[in-house]
């Protein structure tokens, strides 16, 4: 039997009253991850409805595995933020344009790093860090 990565304790350990919170917040967490990846289609509508989602939930999951993800995702949302402002702020200058998609790889990066750590029962190493 393997071994899960992530700090999760085995079922037996857990009421399932516990079970079913855990699961339920698994869930929210990757409706979180999927609203984000979709920012693009959505024009931004999206991850409105993530940010919101991450800080109404973001209570129940202190002390869970599902904690360093909220941190991850609003990390990543208010620093994605910074970067489209700047980006737009020196479009007129054209060093905004590389500026822009700078922070479109950056977020890409930080929303498949998350998600897949999520899907492997990880922990994330340093959600507050940049990478």
């Amino acid at each position: 039997m393997e071994q899960s990565h992530g700090g999760y304790p085995p079922p037996s350990y857990q009421s399932s009253v516990e079970i079913d919170r855990q699961r339920s917040l698994r869930t929210l967490t990757h409706i979180i991850y999927a609203l984000y990846a979709v920012y693009w289609l959505t024009g931004g509508i999206s991850v409105l409805v993530a940010i919101i989602l991450n800080y109404i939930k973001r209570p129940e999951t202190v002390g869970t595995p599902y904690e360093q993800h909220f941190d991850w995702q609003i990390r990543t949302f208010w620093m994605g933020l910074i970067g489209h402002l700047i980006g737009v702020a020196l479009f007129i200058v054209l060093i905004g344009v590389p500026i822009l998609w700078a922070v479109a790889i950056w977020t890409l990066y930080r929303i498949i790093k998350g998600w897949l750590y999520l899907y492997d029962n990880k922990p994330l190493t340093n959600p507050r860090g940049w990478f």
